[in-house]
């Protein structure tokens, strides 16, 4: 049996728990977030489009608390951490590979050769179940992925194509990925595999490939420095799916902090679970 207040704790990196956009990060709230990260009672999961290497580059560049499990590649690889040592579930590999019906990431991208507007990212953030692509911001993404989709059913492939915006780079980003390979599938099997139920998780993210999980019956943090456009489209969205309930859009000035990145995702856990943070010292 779990420990009666046991919460698993799922957030994106990348401008959620790491500093890395225009905002300013509140002082200590990464400490703050350390602390209740080494609770007892808390299980810690990564879920980032970053691969296994730029998890552990990001780890040690942002002095962030070592996780329990890491969901990388927008949900395409889950990996059981203990310390420093990383293990694939090969559970996961095996549920997501039948999506893309016998093919491999390289006959993928060679059926979608002829579509120019898609510009191939670098070796390092590809992976066996996901294939990343650049796509200019003046394109109208919502076709280009519509006509893409297209071409892969009509080869049998079942895929998930996920849209976000890298805006420091001011470029679009695409991944292809199997159906049932994405961060809410992936955090859904993890929370299966583990015991976890919605009342037991809370997940925090700030872009368009967190927006399946924010608009989804797992209870969800926006943070603050999420962009007014996403706000907007993640709260009409959990609307019109009945979950607005499972979604917290930070606001800040909780605890004295702006709730921006970690500042956000702890004011987020203390509107679902305030007991979570009693025995911590917000000063």
């Amino acid at each position: 049996m779990m420990p009666k207040q046991s919460l698993l704790i799922c957030t994106d990196l990348d401008r959620t728990l790491i500093p890395n956009g225009a905002e300013p990060e509140s002082p200590r709230a990464r400490d703050y977030f350390r602390q209740l990260a080494a609770l007892p009672t808390i299980t810690l999961a990564y879920v980032s489009g970053r691969d296994q290497t730029l998890v552990r580059e990001a780890i040690h560049t942002y002095d962030l608390p070592l996780p329990d499990f890491v969901l990388g590649d927008v949900g395409a690889t889950i990996y059981t951490c203990e310390q420093w040592d990383w293990q694939a579930w090969e559970a996961w590999a095996n549920h997501i590979a039948p999506d893309w019906n016998g093919h491999s990431r390289t006959a993928l991208a060679a059926l979608l050769q002829d579509f120019p507007m898609l510009h191939l990212q670098e070796a390092s953030k590809q992976n066996t179940y996901k294939l990343s692509y650049y796509l200019n911001l003046a394109l109208n993404h919502q076709r280009v992925i519509d006509e893409v989709q297209m071409r892969l059913s009509a080869h049998g492939i079942h895929a998930s194509l996920i849209w976000s915006i890298d805006e420091p780079a001011n470029t679009g980003l695409l991944d292809i990925l199997p159906a049932r390979a994405s961060k809410r599938h992936a955090i859904e099997f993890l929370m299966a595999q583990q015991g976890f139920s919605l009342q037991q998780t809370v997940f925090s993210g700030d872009s368009g490939n967190d927006l399946p999980v924010l608009v989804s019956p797992i209870p969800a943090v926006l943070v603050n420095n999420a962009s007014a456009e996403l706000k907007r489209e993640a709260l009409q969205m959990s609307r019109l799916s009945g979950v607005a309930d499972a979604l917290y859009l930070a606001q800040g000035d909780w605890a004295g902090m702006n709730g921006h990145y970690a500042a956000g995702i702890l004011e987020g856990i203390a509107h679902y679970h305030p007991e979570i943070l009693a025995p911590l010292e917000f000063r």
